[in-house]
Parts: C-alpha cells; structure tokens; sequence
C-alpha cells in the first residue's frame, strides 16, 4: 500500500516559493540551451577537421584558435561582457576545447568503427553493441565536459546577460518553419 502525503501548508506555495521554481527551472532550461549551442561551436571547433562555418573553415590548430577568437569576441559584444568577464571566460571556453578534442576524436573514430563492423559478413551483433556502449560513454563525457563549460561561463554572466544569450540562441536554433 503505497501513502502518499501531501504538504498544504501556507509555505509550500507561497509566491516566493513559486518564484523561485520558475527562475531555477528558467535556469536549467537556458544552461541546456547554451549546451546545445556550445556543443555546436566547440565540436567544430575541437575537431581539428576542415569544417565550414560561415566563410571560415577550420583545419589548423591556429585557424582552430582564430576561430574561438572570433566566437568570443562576437559573443562578448552581444552580451555586453566587460573586461573582467572576458579574463574569466576565455580560459574556460579554451581550455573546454583542449579537453573535447580528444572526445571529438575518439567519436569519429567510434563512429568509423561502427560502420566498418556494420560492413562484415556475418554481421557481429557483439561487436556492434560494444561499439554502441562505447559511443555512448563518450559523447556522455563530452556532454558532461560542455555543461561544466556552460555552467562555468554562466558563472561569470550576470542574469540579464544570460537571458540575451538565451534569447539569442532561441532565434538561432527555433525549428524553421516552412
């Protein structure tokens, strides 16, 4: 037999109560969107790759680097990010690229192997769901990595500043219509 209680006391749903259930889940939802938004830029940038953003392609660790420069100096002028914000942020967001590249690596590499596996004759069902597994523990590591990042960033932002970014990502990734 299961008991459920319920708390209808005065406190449980007070307005500051409530207010602060909306901003905390304001919060996780924008963390999870400027996720979605960094895992974008920093995969392309982290993976060494020639990618192609904008007229920018990305091959060299140097092009790799010019291009974090530009991310952030862009972001930094939408957000209106003083000087000491900056000291704080460009570690992080270069040392979160330093630690992905690897990841990114390791993840083509997975993704390689999966389809050289799903080539053989006869198909080894094993082998697949190792590969599988191992796909998954990297791109949750990378996905740990890339919320330690936004959370770290968003440290350093004040709440107006991190409801630009979400409001800016919003714009950018909103599903196209049509």
């Amino acid at each position: 037999m299961k008991v459920t209680i319920m708390d209808n006391s005065p406190s449980s749903s007070t307005p500051a109560r409530r207010s602060l259930r909306r901003f905390f889940k304001g919060s996780v939802i924008a963390a999870f969107v400027a996720g979605a938004a960094l895992t974008a830029g920093v995969a392309a940038v982290a993976s060494g790759a020639p990618h192609l953003h904008g007229r920018h392609a990305i091959g060299s660790p140097e092009q790799a680097a010019k291009h974090v420069d530009r991310m952030l100096a862009r972001l930094y002028s939408e957000l209106n990010v003083n000087a000491a914000q900056q000291t704080q942020i460009d570690p992080l967001v270069k040392q979160a690229v330093t630690d992905l590249l690897p990841m990114h690596r390791q993840l083509h590499e997975a993704h390689t192997q999966a389809l050289q596996l799903l080539a053989q004759t006869p198909l080894d069902r094993n082998a697949l769901e190792q590969a599988r597994q191992r796909h998954l523990q990297l791109a949750d590591q990378a996905s740990r990595r890339l919320v330690q990042l936004v959370a770290d960033v968003g440290d350093q932002l004040t709440p107006a500043q991190r409801q630009q970014l979400v409001d800016h990502l919003g714009k950018h990734h909103a599903p196209k219509q049509g």
